[in-house]
């Protein structure tokens, strides 16, 4: 029943799209193919060759996942296009129209609030996070980090608009986490850090962007767009702080009892279409709040024409099957791959060395998955254009790719050796923070705004089950001395959102180093020529 249903549906919106809607979607199908064709490679190459599974059913698991990762995301993207990014634009352009400023900030809470509550990679942490805690609501999670999100918004626009200097208020803020850290059960703190880069990804960031660019053209438009950069790294705050206040909330509520599941298994029983069906109503609980929200401005401010409002609804529901099948994918397959990676390499009855491969696939791993991530494509586009050409958006991917690498290396480092998760993200806040002070405001925004884009849904679907299939295969090797899989498996988003802070800024210093000496030498070669042409008009 449920397929008839889907396929009546896609006949429909057949009908209804162009043929130039049509051929974009084939054309970001191929894209989305070959972006995630470095990832596929990486699983193949474990699961074919170099630890082939037991259960020949399970390539055609890993098969269905991957199809349904890939036609889920295409039709996400082709739909997010044509609906909720027109929404975000049409709202920041909209907000002069309150005339109030405190109403404008109210504007940004709730938008930020409903455009999280929709994102992908959020939905799969929580999911992750109840598996291992079963103490932890996906949907108090979910909405908590969504809070913090919308909060963070307002006060980024507020921040815009006030002209606040930017690199203070990365300052202040990262500093009263650090500080926060002191009284939160350390179960959360890498928990916390993942939920932050979980918030900004494929949904949230291009709205955000879109809300703020057009809150500055409107109304402050004696900015530069290049200042409206820093939003989503602002953005990226709020939720940190709301997942510690839960993580506070209920080691208190629960006197300190926060048991842990024994055995962490991503695996969800029954076939895809059952999985596919269990996801219907999440799904349409997660979309339909950007609707609500919109609604009210489409009715007493906006006010677009008829049918340019049912296009967006059209591209709505584009979004809303997009993410059912994502989701469905990932739960089916790609959590599936991503902890039998974590944990095949630390088999007791391998090589004691073998655990040293799971490193090289780790970096690896880290590269592909950034180089399929959308928000990263865009945010490269970005930089080659505000540089004009002189920073490609390729080099901006790869520079990304390889501090994700070493992130993700440095993330499995820490759960084989029980280091505390601090240890490592302290050194590298500060470093980042630090690099402030020789960086532009642009690049210390850009950074900041590259740590947010890189946790993306694909980045929640794949890696967080492998660092807790790496934890769990460690804990059960030691029980006695092994940490919970809860507060060693998580943080890799953590490490992934750090690395982009160091590598965007030193990128930049570099760049305007090149650019102020390249200046200067244009500046010699002036005044070199005019010193000729005045020897020959004195001769």
């Amino acid at each position: 029943m449920l397929t008839l249903y889907i396929g009546s549906v896609f006949v429909f919106l057949a009908k209804k799209m162009e043929v130039s809607r049509i051929k974009n979607l084939l054309i970001t199908f191929k894209e989305t193919i070959f972006s995630s064709l470095p990832l596929a490679a990486i699983v193949l190459l474990v699961c074919v060759f170099i630890a082939p599974l037991a259960d020949p059913a399970d390539y055609l698991k890993l098969l269905i996942g991957y199809l349904a990762v890939t036609v889920g995301q295409t039709l996400f993207l082709v739909g997010l296009e044509s609906s909720i990014l027109p929404i975000g634009k049409i709202v920041g352009q909209s907000l002069i129209k309150l005339k109030n400023l405190w109403l404008i900030v109210l504007c940004g809470i709730v938008f930020g609030f409903v455009v999280t509550v929709a994102e992908p990679a959020l939905e799969v942490l929580a999911r992750q996070t109840h598996l291992v805690l079963d103490a932890v609501d996906i949907h108090a999670f979910v909405w908590l980090a969504s809070a913090g999100t919308g909060l963070s918004v307002g006060f980024a626009l507020l921040r815009l608009m006030k002209n606040w200097s930017i690199k203070k208020i990365f300052a202040l803020a990262y500093a009263f986490v650090f500080a926060m850290i002191l009284i939160v059960p350390e179960e959360f703190v890498g928990l916390a850090f993942d939920a932050s880069g979980a918030t900004t990804g494929d949904v949230s960031v291009p709205f955000i962007l879109a809300l703020g660019i057009g809150v500055s053209q409107t109304l402050s438009k004696r900015k530069s767009n290049d200042e409206t950069f820093g939003i989503i790294g602002i953005t990226s705050i709020g939720p940190i702080i709301a997942i510690f206040l839960y993580g506070l909330y209920l080691f208190i509520s629960r006197q300190g009892n926060l048991p842990l599941n024994d055995i962490y298994d991503p695996a969800i029983s029954g076939g895809f279409m059952s999985i596919l069906q269990d996801n219907v109503v999440a799904v349409a609980l997660a979309l339909l709040p950007v609707l609500l929200a919109f609604i009210p401005f489409q009715i007493f401010i906006v006010k677009l024409p008829r049918q340019k409002f049912i296009h967006l609804m059209l591209g709505a529901i584009l979004v809303y099957f997009g993410l059912l099948v994502f989701l469905s994918g990932i739960d089916y397959g790609f959590a599936f791959a991503g902890k039998y990676i974590g944990e095949v390499f630390l088999d007791p009855a391998r090589p004691s060395w073998f655990r040293y491969i799971l490193l090289i696939i780790s970096f690896f791993l880290g590269m592909a998955i950034t180089l399929s991530e959308p928000a990263v494509t865009v945010l490269g586009d970005q930089l080659e254009e505000l540089t004009n050409g002189h920073i490609k958006k390729m080099t901006i991917r790869l520079t990304l790719a390889l501090g994700i690498g070493c992130a993700v290396v440095l993330s499995v480092v820490k759960i084989l050796t029980g280091i505390n998760i601090l240890f490592f993200l302290a050194p590298l806040y500060l470093v980042a923070v630090l690099l402030m002070k020789p960086s532009s405001q642009l690049f210390t925004s850009l950074a900041f705004d590259s740590g947010g884009v890189t946790g993306g849904a694909l980045t929640s679907a794949f890696l967080t089950p492998l660092t807790l299939g790496i934890a769990q295969a460690v804990a059960l090797q030691d029980p006695a001395n092994a940490q919970s899989v809860l507060t060693n498996g998580f943080g890799i988003i953590a490490f992934i959102s750090v690395t982009p802070l160091i590598a965007v800024q030193v990128l930049g210093i570099l760049y305007e180093s090149r650019a102020a000496k390249q200046e200067a030498q244009d500046i010699a070669d002036e005044k070199f020529h005019l010193a000729e042409l005045m020897e020959e008009e004195g001769e």
